[in-house]
């Protein structure tokens, strides 16, 4: 895509930069530094749309002149949020609360460009096998849980525990590219590469 300002990231998660790098050949990448601060139940949905403006509008202060993306992931079961874990053994307790059972991942990304703002949320529903505590042990040892929503990567070392997904894996990952692109086209933000 050819976007018609310079697209900023507001996140330092290389799988967001990776999703990102799938629609655009050059962005930046700015970390918004706000905290995560993550309750412990609520709309998924509201509260990732809020935490995705938030950083994107921590980084748009100093790029006015750009189109900020920010983007943050909620994963729920039932009424407890899972946010990311703060210790090895908060891990396996998440993956525990996961091991066969439904949960959803709903993903928002806020957009700030010059006048103007927006922000959408999109989101997967993802089925676990049960796992046993020695699984899930031997997972988290591996350090790539630590710092994921959820406690977990489903493009990683998650992926054998996952039974099914319904609707966007990119979602599930952190940044619904799919939905991302329709809304800068909505938008005008971009074009793809065949409109030039």
């Amino acid at each position: 895509m050819v976007a018609r300002y310079p697209v900023v990231l507001a996140s330092e998660s290389p799988r967001r930069r990776e999703l990102l790098a799938k629609m655009f050949d050059e962005f930046d990448v700015v970390p918004s530094g706000v905290p995560e601060d993550m309750p412990a139940s609520g709309e998924p949905e509201v509260i990732a749309k809020r935490l995705a403006r938030s950083k994107a509008l921590g980084v748009a202060l100093a790029r006015p002149d750009a189109l900020v993306i920010g983007a943050d992931t909620v994963v729920a079961i039932g009424d407890l949020l899972l946010a990311k874990p703060e210790t090895r053994e908060d891990a396996v307790r998440m993956l525990m609360i996961l091991s066969g059972r439904e949960h959803t991942v709903t993903t928002g990304v806020g957009l700030l460009w010059p006048g103007r703002q927006y922000a959408f949320a999109d989101t997967a529903r993802v089925r676990f096998r049960r796992i046993s505590p020695d699984e899930a042990t031997a997972y988290v040892e591996t350090g790539e849980p630590m710092d994921k929503a959820g406690a977990y990567a489903i493009q990683g070392g998650a992926a054998r525990f996952v039974e099914s997904v319904e609707g966007d894996t990119d979602t599930v990952i952190g940044l619904p590219v799919a939905t991302l692109r329709e809304a800068l086209i909505r938008f005008r933000l971009a074009v793809e590469f065949a409109e030039r």
